[in-house]
Formats: C-alpha cells, sequence, structure tokens
C-alpha cells in the first residue's frame, strides 16, 4: 500500500509540474526585485506601527498563497520544504514571519499577543501584498491553522482557497484527544516523570525535553531520529520566541493551556463557503478523523489523509502530502471544486 501511494503522490507530481507558466520567474515591474522578492511590511497594532518580514517565490497571477507558521512564535523557516514542490508546480507563494518571530519585529509588548490582534495582521498583510478573491490562498500549519480558520470566518470574502493542515478546530478537543489517545500511548513511567515536573512547573530542567524527544516528538511531531532532523525544522526550533508561545499555547508540550485553551469554532465551520483543504497524519498531534469531521462540515471541503505523517507531516509523509496539497491548489484555479 504504501508504495502505491509513493507511486500515485509521484504521478500527480509529475503532471503539475507540466504546467509552469513560462512567466513563472519573471519578476519584472515587481516591487521587491531588487531584495530577491523579500519586502517588510509594516503593521498597525494598538501598540504603535512595526515591520514583519515576508518573502516572495514566483509569479502566477491566479495563484498565490500565503503561508501561515506555527507556534504561535516559530518562524517561516520549518516550512522551507515548499521550495521543493511549489516552484514545479507554478506556485506563487509568500513566506511570513509573524510580528514577534525571528525575522519580524519583536516588540516586548504582551497585549499585542492575542489572537484578534493577529487575524488584523494578516489582513493588512494581505492587502500590502495585493491579495484578492481571484487568486489568495491562505495556507496555515499548526497554529497557524488557527489563525487561518479565524481569519477566514471574518475575511474570507477576499480568499479564493483555504488550507488548514494538522490543526483541529478545537483546543478542548485536542486535549482530551492527547489525554485519551496519545498519553495512555506513551510510555507510562517517563510520563509519570514528565507530568511531575509539568507540576513543578520545572519546564527548564534538561530533563524535560530529554523525555519528550524519545517519547513523544519523534512519535507524533517529526517522526524521524533527532540527528536526521531537516535543518529548517532545527532553526525553527532554535528562533523560537518563548514570549509569545507560553502566553498562548502554554508550556506543556502534552496539551494547550494558555490563552487558546477554550478556543474552539467547530459550530462555525459551516459557515466557511469557499473551498478547504483540511490535512491529517495518522500519527499526528491532532486527532486526524477530527480533520477529516472539519472537511465534511464546511461548504466545499476536502480531506487528505497522511497515512505515514505525523504533525510534520509535510517531511515525514512529504510526497503525499504535497500532491495533494497541490492537486487542491490546482484544482481549485481549475474551478473544480
Amino acid at each position: 500500500m504504501k508504495r502505491v501511494l509513493l507511486l500515485v503522490a509521484s504521478i500527480l507530481v509529475s503532471q503539475v509540474r507540466a504546467q509552469v507558466p513560462a512567466e513563472y520567474l519573471d519578476y519584472s515591474g515587481r516591487d521587491d526585485v531588487l531584495s530577491g522578492g523579500t519586502k517588510m511590511i509594516s503593521v498597525n497594532t494598538p501598540k504603535g506601527t512595526f515591520h514583519v518580514w515576508t518573502k516572495r517565490v514566483g509569479n502566477n497571477p491566479t495563484v498565490k498563497v500565503l503561508l501561515l507558521h506555527g507556534g504561535p512564535g516559530t518562524t517561516h523557516e520549518y516550512l522551507e520544504a515548499f521550495d521543493s514542490y511549489f516552484p514545479g508546480a507554478g506556485i506563487e507563494y509568500y513566506y511570513y514571519d509573524q510580528l514577534g518571530s525571528y525575522y519580524s519585529d519583536q516588540p516586548e509588548e504582551p497585549e499585542l499577543w492575542d489572537l484578534p490582534r493577529f487575524v488584523e495582521e494578516v489582513e493588512q498583510i494581505r492587502q500590502a501584498l495585493g491579495l484578492d478573491q481571484k487568486n489568495f490562498y491562505l495556507f496555515g500549519h499548526s497554529w497557524g491553522g488557527i489563525l487561518a480558520l479565524e481569519y477566514a470566518l471574518k475575511y474570507q470574502q477576499y480568499l479564493k482557497g483555504l488550507v488548514i493542515s494538522d490543526m483541529m478546530s478545537s483546543i478542548p478537543a485536542y486535549n482530551e484527544y492527547a489525554q485519551k489517545v496519545l498519553m495512555p500511548a506513551m510510555d507510562q513511567e517517563a510520563l509519570a516523570e514528565i507530568k511531575h515536573l509539568e507540576a513543578a512547573e520545572d519546564y527548564q530542567n534538561p530533563r524535560y525535553m530529554e523525555l519528550l524527544i524519545p517519547h513523544h516528538y519523534v512519535h507524533h511531531l517529526l517522526r524521524m531520529p533527532p540527528e536526521q532532523w531537516p535543518d529548517p525544522v532545527n532553526r525553527a526550533f532554535k528562533h523560537l520566541n518563548p514570549a509569545i508561545y507560553i502566553p498562548m499555547q502554554g508550556p506543556s508540550e502534552l496539551g494547550a493551556s494558555g490563552k487558546l485553551a477554550n478556543w474552539d469554532r467547530v459550530a462555525d465551520l459551516p459557515k466557511i463557503t469557499v473551498p478547504t483543504l483540511t490535512i491529517g497524519a495518522r500519527y499526528d498531534t491532532m486527532d486526524p478523523a477530527h480533520m477529516e469531521m472539519m472537511a465534511g462540515k464546511v461548504q466545499k471541503g476536502r480531506y487528505l489523509f497522511c497515512p505515514n505523517g505525523s504533525h510534520m507531516a509535510l517531511y515525514d509523509d512529504q510526497k503525499v502530502y504535497f500532491a495533494g496539497l497541490i492537486r487542491f491548489i490546482l484544482d481549485v484555479d481549475a474551478g473544480r471544486l
């Protein structure tokens, strides 16, 4: 079965490569030519004006994808695997470090780390990049999926397509999945020690990560030996901003307890009218059945399942992941969804 899936994925990827527009690498007339596609964008906030980092790759007037990274507080870096697939499909796409992330301004303003403000930031980015309903696809991974869903519920009139990758539409449901499915499957002695450290709020103890990596991360975050983790992933972890991550997600890696702890949008999924792809993976920290449910509740949904993937299915089930993602984008562009 695995060989069949990889063969199908390879065929799909090879098919889309033939559709690259001739002008894909023609950047003439673009205002970011001098900087190789990089642009710092001003963002207005209740605490003043700051600057965020973006980088464009490619040129396609009908297909432009804005990538929302996870965290919150990580960087665009772990999404660099897109470079191996999107150009071959002729997809224009934008990396973007959200405010507070490594390549953008990092103001010490705790009031800014709030979901509604991040939504307004994305809208300002959209306007600055000139994206609209004729070309604008919004992709969100993990925390970026929360942000993408919230953006769509407020501003979907500007969207052509929506992708929510490896993120459930309910944090309480995610916490329940972690408690009832993920934790019972762990080594129970290791879990007890992890919980002991968390109860003592001893998160900086080196032992905490010593336990999490072999007993949780390599099973559900990225199913590769840690010494083989790709450089973009390692850089993103290195550049994580805890001043954002902890207040919003919480300090525990086995569930969420911060500002997002009660976030739940399941009841609002039918309000999403734009074509939507949800991506789930068998070994993900997020319940793949919930991801499939989401695709069924939005009005024009499609579900992509990665049978060998985890939370980072874009790495550990890469061919299936990108073949399905690219097919969705091109199907929407062609009016097939």
